[in-house]
């Protein structure tokens, strides 16, 4: 009700919708408190929180560079702005974001507890449709014919909207596992809720837009969220926790090698398909150019490949054997956890490639005016291979998904065992240390060429890179409190994903040529060796076990 900018205000008369789509979930969790259901409206809280920091971060956009924000329901400029002040409006949906987090975090810890959670249903289904929904937040909100709406992709857009879009992505099937492991059905009855209605609240505005407005048209991507999530929410109204009987009691040890195949099959087959995409993505065109003057002589610099490409195709080759090792009984204990930190890989080298892409098409789209007058010679979008090299991070982040839960089935079907080995604490601690260093310095310095990283120049290919860090430090942690052979093979995982980071040295310097080795090759063969002794020391430790 209250504008965000006094630049320019909302396309249509959305504030009944957004009113809905704000109070009617606290409302329910305030009836749920009240009513003598505190499981159920923490629950939705928490689903919603888990939402507000992706919120938080997309609306940002506002204080950043308001007339590139695609946000029809707040911000609709008449007239072209070079830029725009934040209004009271900007300062209220900041408030509320923070306070649903505040929220979020109050009943977490009102609701947490140490009880082992009841075998649910739908741990596989819910958080993949959670994935696709995160596939429509990552596309373009909105068609758009008002000249003063340039309608985009997530990855089209700038940092804060992408920032915000990923965040969104990658907390969908996140909050969606967490709320199905909870203790109590009805916690997990309402995260599921609060999830559905968070996602309704980001993908019903943009289609509102598109019906709403002659110049706006609805886009496959929020129609696409708001299917998925509402499987989702009705989820949340079905049976949560599986039923079983005496008979399948008695016979659970031969249960468990059928789901544990499955498990394993899914995995491999997930991680073939990624592979596949990604091989496509590294050899299609990345930028298709369409003449637009009859007389228009195709430039050469088009069809210009990606430097990442070799990058990319080596990744998808190393995740190809492995996915192919975990369809194989024999291989399938050892490649399992390896496929389930390389198809991090597959983020590292394919945001680098879609950088390309990105940069080609708005480089060629402004330096595309040609001929006489103003009239444009060319016009560039994103190729094939672009669209095959986002496929395979979708199909990346399901592998991820499916690897993880795998991994909990082989945990239950192999029983306790020896406990955590204390000794490789310095070498995983270190490994950890300079990875995360590997991963924010450049492996290789080319004249006049700046390569992305974490700490400066932050761009595509710097989530990739956020991406890879995150898993390496993750299976470090996750090593630290595994059984010896696990562990080994989370930190040979983690030791490969770097060496796959050094190896941009020859794959993607070599194509720019004159590359030399940069502080971050010396660091991630530091980082490498520090994971391959850690790995070696729990090895040792699992042939000692009883």
């Amino acid at each position: 009700m209250v504008s965000v900018s006094p630049a320019a205000g909302p396309g249509f008369v959305a504030w009944p919708w957004l009113a809905v789509l704000a109070l009617a979930p606290a409302a329910a969790a305030v009836w749920a408190a009240v009513t003598k259901h505190p499981r159920l409206g923490g629950g939705l809280v928490l689903g919603l929180a888990a939402l507000a920091p992706g919120r938080l971060v997309l609306d940002l956009q506002f204080a950043v560079n308001g007339p590139l924000t695609i946000r029809p329901e707040l911000y609709l400029p008449d007239r072209f702005l070079g830029g725009s002040a934040v209004g009271a409006g900007f300062w209220l949906l900041v408030a509320g974001h923070v306070l649903t987090c505040a929220a979020g975090v109050l009943a977490w810890r009102a609701h947490r507890s140490h009880e082992e959670p009841e075998r649910r249903r739908w741990r596989l289904l819910a958080p993949l449709l959670a994935v696709v929904a995160g596939v429509g937040l990552l596309t373009a909100p909105v068609h758009s014919d008002n000249g003063f709406l340039l309608a985009r992709s997530a990855f089209e857009g700038p940092w804060p909207a992408l920032g915000g879009y990923l965040l969104l992505a990658a907390a969908l099937p996140l909050a969606a596992a967490v709320a199905l492991a909870a203790p109590s059905e009805s916690t997990a009855r309402g995260a599921l809720a609060g999830l559905t209605a968070g996602a309704f609240g980001v993908a019903v505005p943009p289609v509102l837009a598109g019906l709403y407005r002659s110049d706006l048209h609805v886009t496959w991507g929020p129609v696409l969220v708001l299917g998925a999530t509402a499987v989702i929410g009705g989820l949340a109204f079905t049976r949560l926790t599986e039923k079983i009987e005496n008979s399948e009691a008695d016979l659970a040890g031969s249960a468990k090698l059928p789901g544990l195949f499955w498990w394993r099959l899914t995995t491999g087959l997930l991680g073939l398909a990624t592979a596949i995409a990604a091989v496509i993505g590294s050899v299609a065109p990345q930028v298709a150019v369409t003449a637009l003057n009859p007389g228009a002589t195709t430039p050469v610099s088009a069809a210009a490949a990606s430097p990442a490409r070799w990058f990319l195709l080596t990744a998808a080759l190393v995740l190809a054997v492995l996915a192919a090792g975990t369809l194989v009984p024999k291989t399938a204990p050892g490649a399992r956890p390896l496929a389930g930190l390389a198809w991090a890989g597959i983020v590292l080298a394919g945001t680098a490639v879609l950088n390309t892409a990105l940069t080609a098409t708005q480089a060629g789209n402004l330096a595309g005016f040609g001929g006489t007058g103003t009239a444009p010679a060319f016009t560039y979008d994103l190729g094939a291979g672009a669209a095959w090299t986002f496929v395979a991070l979708v199909l990346a982040a399901l592998t991820a998904l499916a690897a993880a839960g795998t991994g909990v089935v082989e945990r239950e079907d192999t029983g306790e065992g020896a406990g955590p080995d204390k000794n490789v604490l310095t070498p995983v601690v270190a490994g950890g240390v300079l990875a995360v260093a590997a991963f924010g310095l450049p492996v290789f310095s080319v004249p006049g060429y700046v390569a992305p990283g974490l700490w400066s120049n932050f761009d595509t290919p710097s989530w990739g890179l956020l991406t890879a860090a995150a898993v390496v430090l993750g299976a470090a942690a996750l090593a630290l409190r595994s059984r010896p052979k696990p562990a080994a093979a989370l930190l040979s995982g983690a030791a490969l994903l770097v060496a796959l980071h050094a190896a941009e040295l020859p794959l993607v310097g070599g194509a720019l040529g004159g590359a030399s080795p940069s502080t971050g090759f010396w660091v991630a063969l530091a980082a490498v060796a520090a994971l391959l002794v850690a790995a070696g020391m729990s090895a040792a430790g699992g042939r000692r076990e009883p």
